[in-house]
């Protein structure tokens, strides 16, 4: 199993989780959740990212969407994260939810660039849904920048929680004083196994005001697997990662402050194995240090 690579193992992954000695096996295996702080509502820790992937709205676009929906849900997530600027993200999946499942099944977060009405308007259309489970402030660099309309619309009843964004480093500062003033449900943030600034900054100010942690670019946009192509997994590694996705996705599980990882993905394989993670144990802290020192090794 360390030998394959992340293709053939996904492969079988799609049709069923592999049989590994030792592991819980089937759907009747325990699901790893987490908490959102704020309401307690648990969630499946692995999710679906969206930005670049289904940037196009076109037949080919939606059934793979709908496929991988579907590897979603039947291997135990709900979580789908977009944003009103991912290009057709928003219309692929309006389409692609209804064909896979009821929208109740899903747990839809998508983001905004402004608090406005208009540009809400335009996401609950192309989602075709006028409820929203989590609706973000995305990109946040201005520290004063306020979520006052965004708690609004969550009174309304248009979403469930409020969050904010960020996937670059020089918006920390903002990203920090935004979610000490604000409080915000959630805060999504870039996170890897070798971009760990968040674990120093962010996490803790989101552990602070009890917000839940989406991290966007686990895989720190291929560059991950880049890495480690042709590489078998470490021996050490495969009592609690079976591929080297589950690998990268672990190592920011092991936190116990990240409520959910969104990997994004247009193949139902790849899908399938990143779900992967929700079952089998977590590293722990000294597993989690190795596997950084491994990295920094490549």
């Amino acid at each position: 199993m360390a030998s394959m690579t992340r293709r053939s193992f996904s492969t079988l992954a799609a049709a069923a989780l592999c049989p590994v000695a030792g592991w819980p096996q089937g759907q009747e295996a325990a699901l790893l959740t987490r908490a959102i702080p704020s309401s307690g509502e648990r969630i499946p820790a692995v999710g679906l990212g969206t930005a670049i992937v289904f940037d196009n709205d076109d037949a080919k676009t939606r059934e793979a969407a709908t496929q991988i929906l579907r590897t979603l849900l039947e291997q135990g997530g709900r979580l789908v994260d977009t944003a009103s600027a991912y290009a057709d993200a928003e219309l692929v999946l309006g389409h692609a939810m209804p064909a896979a499942a009821s929208r109740e099944r899903f747990f839809v977060a998508t983001k905004l660039e402004s608090p406005d009405a208009a540009e809400l308007e335009r996401s609950q259309t192309r989602l075709a849904t006028r409820r929203l489970d989590l609706l973000q402030l995305h990109n946040v660099r201005d520290p004063a920048q306020s979520l006052a309309r965004f708690r609004e619309w969550k009174t309304q009843g248009v979403c469930r929680y409020v969050g904010i964004t960020s996937t670059s480093r020089r918006a920390y500062e903002a990203v920090e004083s935004v979610l000490r003033r604000e409080k915000p449900d959630f805060v999504q943030i870039d996170y890897s196994i070798d971009n760990r600034e968040a674990e120093e900054r962010i996490l803790p100010a989101a552990a602070e005001v009890g917000a839940g942690v989406l991290t966007a670019l686990p895989f720190g946009r291929a560059r991950l697997f880049r890495a480690v192509r042709g590489k078998p997994l470490p021996d050490w590694s495969t009592a609690f990662a079976q591929s080297w996705a589950q690998f990268f996705l672990k190592y920011l599980l092991g936190d116990e402050r990240v409520t959910a990882v969104i990997p994004g993905t247009s193949d139902p394989a790849h899908m399938a194995d990143n779900l992967g993670a929700l079952r089998g144990r977590l590293p722990d802290a000294a597993e989690r240090r190795r596997m950084v020192a491994f990295v920094q090794s490549l």
